[in-house]
C-alpha cells in the first residue's frame, strides 16, 4: 500500500488509536479491520431521497437518528423535477406539493412512522380532491395509497391511520373494517385499534326515523386510529423515548378522549387536532425518528413533529393547503423563533 493512500485511509478516522503506534508505525491488520467496519457501517446509512442523476453526491444521509448534511447545506433534494415539488423546508421539516400516489421524492424503506387522516368520501369540499366518488372507487384509491405507504415504511415502521368507524352518508358502510382488510391485503400487519371519542355528539343532525323503530340511524360519535406495522412490531434498534409515565399509562388505554379541531379556526374543511399526532408520535416513535403524513392537509402532524423533536415530512396535492401548513408552522410552531432571536429581526 502506497504511503499517500495509507495516509488518506488513516485520515478517515477521528480515533487513530492502535492504527499507528507511538513511533508512527502502521498496524496494517488493524487498519484493514477498521476500514471493513466503516464500510459495514456506511451500508447502514440510508439515502433519504432518490436522485435521478446518479452522478450527484448525496447531500443528506441518515445514520440511525442523526442527519448529516453536505458542505453546501442545501435541502436534501435533487435539482431537477423533485426540487420543484419541494414547497417548504426548514431544518427537520419538509412539505411537498405533490400527488402522493405519483411522487418520487421519498425513498422506499425510509419512514419510521406514518400518521394520517385520509379523505373519508363523505362529500367534504376539498380544494383539489373529489370526496364524493363511489364506494368501490374509494376503496380502490385507498388500496393504492396504502400500498405506497407500505413501500416507504421501514421494516419496523408503524402506521397510525385515523379513519371513521363507519359512515351513514350516502349509504351505510363499514369503513374501518373495509380499510383495515385492504391494509392487511397489501402487506400491513394489524396491531390494535384506538377509539377516539371526539366528543361531538352535539353536532348530530341525522336521526333516521325520529322516535320510531321504522328506520332509525345508530351513529357512534367516535373515530378510530388503526395501528399497523410493516414486518416487526418490536423496534430493531433502540432509541430515546420522551413519553412520561402518566402519558404512557393513559395512552396505552384503547380509548382516547379529547376534542376535535375547529374548521373555522384552522381554515381547513377536515382538520384533526395536534393532540392526535402528538400522542401517536410520543407513544410509537423515538426522538429523531422520521414521520410522514401523506395527506398533510392543515399540517397538524408536522406541528406535532416540530414540537416533539421528530423529522416531519408532509405531502399534499393542494398548494393552498401546503401554504396553510407552512403558516401554522410559523405561527403556532414558531419555526423561525431561534432565527429571529439570533438576528434581532
Amino acid at each position: 500500500m502506497k504511503k499517500s493512500k495509507i495516509k488518506n485511509q488513516i485520515s478517515k478516522f477521528k480515533n487513530t488509536a492502535g492504527i499507528l503506534n507511538t513511533r508512527g508505525k502502521l498496524n496494517k491488520a488493524l487498519l484493514e479491520e477498521r476500514l471493513k467496519e466503516k464500510e459495514l457501517e456506511e451500508k447502514k446509512w440510508a439515502k433519504f431521497y432518490k436522485f435521478p442523476d446518479s452522478s450527484r453526491k448525496r447531500p443528506c444521509l441518515i445514520k440511525e437518528k442523526e442527519v448529516i448534511y453536505a458542505a453546501e447545506k442545501t435541502p436534501p433534494v435533487s435539482k431537477d423535477s423533485i426540487d420543484s415539488k419541494l414547497f417548504f423546508h426548514n431544518n427537520s421539516i419538509w412539505i411537498y406539493n405533490d400527488d402522493f400516489l405519483k411522487t418520487d421524492c421519498l425513498k422506499d424503506n425510509s419512514i419510521d412512522l406514518i400518521i394520517t387522516s385520509p379523505p373519508y368520501n363523505v362529500d367534504i369540499h376539498y380544494n383539489s380532491y373529489d370526496d364524493k366518488i363511489s364506494y368501490g372507487e374509494y376503496l380502490n384509491f385507498t388500496e393504492k395509497w396504502l400500498a405506497k405507504c407500505f413501500k416507504l415504511a421501514r421494516d419496523d415502521g408503524r402506521f397510525c391511520l385515523n379513519i371513521p368507524l363507519d359512515k351513514n352518508k350516502g349509504g351505510q358502510q363499514s369503513v374501518c373494517a373495509d380499510i383495515t382488510t385492504i391494509a392487511k391485503q397489501v402487506g400491513w400487519r394489524y396491531h390494535s385499534t384506538i377509539i377516539w371519542n371526539e366528543q361531538n355528539i352535539s353536532r348530530r343532525t341525522a336521526w333516521g326515523s325520529w322516535l320510531s323503530a321504522r328506520a332509525p340511524y345508530v351513529i357512534a360519535p367516535v373515530e378510530v386510529i388503526v395501528i399497523l406495522y410493516k414486518k416487526y412490531w418490536k423496534k430493531i434498534n433502540n432509541g430515546k423515548s420522551d413519553i412520561t409515565k402518566k402519558e404512557f399509562i393513559e395512552w396505552t388505554s384503547g380509548v382516547w378522549n379529547f376534542m376535535g379541531e375547529s374548521r373555522t379556526r384552522v381554515g381547513h374543511p377536515a382538520p384533526f387536532p395536534v393532540e392526535l399526532p402528538r400522542r401517536c408520535i410520543k407513544l410509537f416513535s423515538f426522538v429523531g425518528d422520521i414521520v410522514l403524513d401523506p395527506f398533510l392537509g392543515s399540517g397538524s402532524t408536522l406541528l406535532a413533529c416540530l414540537q416533539n423533536n421528530r423529522k416531519g415530512i408532509g405531502v399534499d396535492i393542494d398548494k393552498n393547503y401546503c401554504e396553510l401548513a407552512k403558516k401554522r408552522l410559523i405561527r403556532e410552531g414558531q419555526i423561525y423563533q431561534l432565527r429571529f432571536k439570533s438576528t434581532g429581526e
